[in-house]
């Protein structure tokens, strides 16, 4: 089992980076330090780790930096000695990289390389893993059966999902070709705590708070495998002290729902949480124009990482759910901030074309 003395987390101000840190910490046999690297776009949110700051001074670090940013980055590993990375650092949202794919390709592909670039380079210990957070999304939409697999195919369908792919790819041709310690991991849709309000789950139950319409695209059927964060947590942990250099891990949640399903479900949900009837909040269900490129399903077959490592998902979707939910009920302040930001009400409207 690798031990690591410093951890640096690209994207660690973000929804799974830092939920991600929480869960280092969590580790009763960790001792060292963690580095959180993140230049704090709209997603990035020091909020989210507040309490880490204050609790683990003298253990956890910020740097405010762009991945992008080469020497800026290579002073960050030279000043602390980092001996794992864990890569989270990306611009993930499938409509804004419709809208603005630029910002993907420079985050998603660039940064990505520049980690690489420095690591060739970079005196690392025997323990050292460069660790590649990736999605789903890159292989592409299925069909009403099947999974994908670690070996499926490459076929991604938005700018989003391709500069994951890309980033993958180079990720992978460093380790063959330079021999970087590397792994990878594609995951489903993740939920929890933490998570920005522009994601189907937080946006439907922040929207119920204030009785606004919830926005469901096209007909509603499109289905996603949803797992919740602090499993995924648990599973990169495992990946990044006992994985296999050189490998790929699918971490999924074997738990497939279609959209307008996992609403009705909030709706119903959010309706006894809050006194209400039971259908109450159904009303507010509105369809909207399907978005370009919208892949029907995704569903990942993670036995791998079951079989090799032992992980396995310990919280069902209906105590995630409810886990969710409470958090959001008892952060109403969180959830207020970024709504009350310019960024966040202009790009909700232009979302949905209409105030929501």
């Amino acid at each position: 089992m690798r031990e690591f003395k410093a951890i640096l987390v690209t994207g660690g101000a973000g929804f799974i980076g830092s939920n991600f840190i929480r869960h280092i910490f969590s580790k009763k046999n960790f001792y060292g330090i963690v580095v959180n690297v993140d230049k704090l776009t709209y997603a990035g949110n020091l909020e989210n780790l507040s309490d880490i700051k204050e609790k683990y001074q003298g253990r956890y670090f910020f740097e405010k930096a762009d991945i992008c940013d080469i020497n800026k980055i290579k002073k960050i590993f030279n000043k602390f000695k980092i001996d794992a990375v864990a890569h989270f650092a990306a611009e993930s949202h499938v409509d804004r990289s419709i809208e603005g794919p630029k910002d993907f390709i420079d985050t998603n592909i660039f940064g990505t390389f520049n980690l690489l670039e420095i690591l060739r380079t970079y005196e690392r210990n025997k323990d050292f893993i460069f660790y590649h957070i990736s999605t789903d999304e890159v292989f592409g939409s299925l069909g009403n059966e099947g999974y994908f697999y670690e070996t499926t195919p490459y076929s991604p369908r938005s700018p989003y999902s391709a500069s994951k792919a890309a980033s993958d790819h180079l990720v992978m041709a460093y380790h063959h070709t330079y021999g970087l310690p590397v792994v990878v991991s594609n995951c489903s849709n993740n939920y929890g705590q933490y998570q920005y309000p522009e994601k189907i789950i937080p946006l439907m139950i922040a929207n119920i708070l204030s009785e606004k319409e919830l926005p469901v695209y096209g007909d509603g059927k499109n289905i996603r495998d949803w797992l919740y964060v602090t499993d995924h947590c648990e599973a990169i942990w495992q990946i990044i002290t006992k994985g296999t250099i050189g490998e790929t891990y699918n971490i999924g949640g074997e738990n497939e729902w279609q959209n307008i399903d996992l609403v009705n479900v909030l709706c119903e949900k959010m309706a006894i949480k809050l006194g209400k009837e039971k259908d109450y909040y159904k009303k507010l269900i509105k369809f909207v124009p399907d978005r370009s490129g919208h892949d029907r399903r995704y569903a990942i077959n993670c036995d791998k990482i079951k079989k090799t490592l032992g992980w396995k998902q310990s919280v069902t979707f209906d105590k995630g759910l409810d886990l969710t939910i409470d958090w959001i009920l008892s952060n109403k302040e969180w959830i207020k901030n970024i709504q009350n930001k310019k960024e966040y009400k202009k790009w909700i409207i232009s979302k949905y074309k209409k105030k929501v």
